[in-house]
Formats: C-alpha cells, structure tokens, sequence
C-alpha cells in the first residue's frame, strides 16, 4: 500500500514532480472554490484585459458550491462537481498558472495535455461526500461574485483534506487505468 503524502497547497505545483497518477495525498493550505459561473467570468475578464479575482499563479481552484454553513461550522456540505464542465476554461487557466484542480470525474484530452504542459496536477476528491469533506475545511471567506450564491468564489482553508491524483504531470490518467485494468477482466 502506499504512503499518504501530506503537501501544503503552496507547494502543489513546485513539487508536482513527486506525485504520481494514483496517489494519495492530504491537502493543507489556500483553496479557492469555482464552479461553471465563475469559470465563465473569469474567461470574460481575461478576454477584456482585466484580472482575475484571486492570484492565478500556483493556486489550487477546486470544483465546488458550498451549501450555507450551519451554526458553529465555517461552511456547509462541500463535495465536488463533475469537472468535465470546466474543461473548455481549465487550459487557459492552467497555461496562466494555475498550479491543481480538484473536482470529480474524468478530463478531456486538452486539459490532460495542459496538465502535462504546464507541470500541473489534477486531484479528485470522493464525490458524494460532502458532508464528510467539510470537516477538512476550517475556514470560508467569500473573495468574488458574491452574487452568485454557492456558486460564488470563496477562499477556503483545509487542513488534511484527502484526495487522489488523478492526471499527474507525466500524462499518466487514473481514468485510461482503470478503464483498462477492467476492461481486462
């Protein structure tokens, strides 16, 4: 079995070169949430020129709409969404910067291709499982689009969040692996 590597979310891209395709890893630091609305006007401000609401370089976005937090708790259920809706945005975003994703599900060849290009990393989280991922979640600040509810980019800080390399930046995809290894049998 292998070892759960712990990274601190800073670091992601600077030591993307240890993980590999299938790893798992606990996640601590900066997040930010985006979903397809954000991601929608994010490619809209850098079509105009203008900047992006959080710093691009090296930022870990993941794929997320927090439900309101109860009392006591910084955030409500927070799982992931299918992160194929964020394809057609994520090369630009990569090419810019950005340094990992999380989400659930597979990417298309041109995010693959921008993971492996860009020294990048994609990460799943468990999908249906909100309610257990916002336990790693210690704090949720509103930083962007307030107006869009859930879909609203925030500013997350988790602590040993657990996730899955799924697209590292040897171009090795979790998905074909398991694709293969079942259609195998």
């Amino acid at each position: 079995m292998s070892e759960i590597k712990k990274v601190l979310s800073s670091e992601l891209k600077a030591r993307s070169s240890e993980f590999h395709c299938g790893d798992k890893i606990l996640l601590t630091g900066t997040v930010y949430t985006a979903r397809d609305a954000a991601h929608k006007r994010f490619d809209k401000l850098l079509d105009e020129g203008k900047e992006l609401p959080i710093p691009i370089k090296g930022a870990v976005i993941y794929y997320a709409g927090p439900t309101p937090a109860p009392e006591g708790r910084p955030i409500g259920s927070c799982g992931p969404t299918t992160s194929g809706r964020m394809d057609r945005f994520a090369p630009r975003l990569l090419d810019l910067g950005l340094g990992g994703m999380i989400g659930k599900g597979e990417r298309n060849k041109e995010v693959r291709d921008a993971v492996v290009r860009n020294k990048a990393i994609y990460l799943c989280s468990i999908g249906g499982a909100g309610a257990l991922a916002c336990n790693c979640i210690k704090s949720c600040e509103v930083v962007a689009f307030d107006e869009l509810g859930c879909e609203s980019v925030k500013k997350l800080y988790v602590q040993d969040f657990p996730l899955v390399v799924a697209d590292d930046m040897y171009g090795v995809d979790i998905f074909a692996i398991g694709r293969k290894k079942f259609c195998s049998v």
